[in-house]
């Protein structure tokens, strides 16, 4: 088996103080959590920002700025940027896309709609195609974000078109209120439609977070976790840090006898 990828969502779009309190809000304390996660064990981070006005989710370039550069010069982390915006407010095209200048390695491709925040989550088949052509441009790697089995059908259908790169690389997106919940069942059903060569990491949301790690450290695959997905450290016990979900899962990797790949190790097995 390959060492596993953990990958550390940081701080989504939505979630305020009020419901987490410990969640980084402005760009320092983004960074200052993406260095502790990556000391913790991440290769990866998972990075929205927000408005530090509003506390909500931003796809300004001048934040994800002050977000990047600390921690290019400070670790040697895959950055992930998102290109989601605030799921459901459907910004502009060329606003989603913005943190393309700045060449992350990765860069989150919602590869369908979806209902999430009480909202229609649009990504037209006109928007995943501006997205996969700009990321091809700008060398960027998209980590297809699947939240039904739909989402993968049409992830290999733009492979077979010439339009995503072998090899592909999808994260689960599992326990969500309007997606495929968070089951062995459910997973198992995406992961038999997986392209033999693609790589991939599981998300279980809330109480479906260790499920879907497991999940993925018996079958092969990678994992995320931080508090854009789950704000517990167990049953009513809210994390304080993103760095302690990753330690958590550090552990239990380490005690199932995987063990956690460096962001030099993760840049193999995801192909760059």
């Amino acid at each position: 088996m390959d060492k596993v990828i953990i990958t550390a969502a940081i701080t989504g779009s939505r979630m305020m103080r009020d419901v987490a309190p410990h969640i980084p809000i402005t760009p320092e304390e983004i960074a200052t959590s993406a260095v502790e996660a990556w000391q913790a064990g991440a290769s990866i981070v998972h990075l929205h920002v927000r408005d530090p006005e509003t506390g909500l989710g931003s796809q300004d370039l001048d934040l994800f700025r002050r977000v990047v550069e600390p921690l290019r010069e400070k670790t040697d982390l895959i950055l992930s940027l998102t290109t989601s915006g605030i799921p459901g407010r459907n910004l502009p095209t060329e606003e989603r896309l913005a943190p393309l200048a700045l060449k992350p390695e990765l860069a989150s491709f919602d590869a369908g709609s979806i209902n999430l925040g009480g909202r229609v989550f649009a990504n037209s088949p006109d928007f995943l195609d501006d997205a996969a052509r700009m990321m091809r441009e700008a060398g960027v790697k998209p980590e297809i974000e699947v939240f039904d089995l739909g989402m993968l059908v049409t992830a290999v259908r733009m492979r077979d078109e010439g339009k995503l790169d072998d090899p592909l690389h999808f994260q689960f997106v599992l326990g969500t209120p309007w997606g495929a919940p968070a089951t062995p069942k459910s997973f198992l059903h995406l992961h038999e439609h997986l392209p033999a060569d693609a790589t991939w990491s599981t998300i279980g949301i809330g109480r479906g977070s260790l499920p879907m790690a497991m999940m993925a450290l018996i079958l092969d695959g990678h994992i995320r976790v931080g508090m854009e997905d789950n704000i517990y450290l167990d049953r009513g016990v809210p994390a304080k840090t993103n760095a302690e979900l990753v330690e958590r899962v550090v552990r239990i990797c380490r005690a199932y006898g995987r063990d956690i790949a460096t962001p030099a190790e993760a840049r193999k097995i995801l192909g760059f």
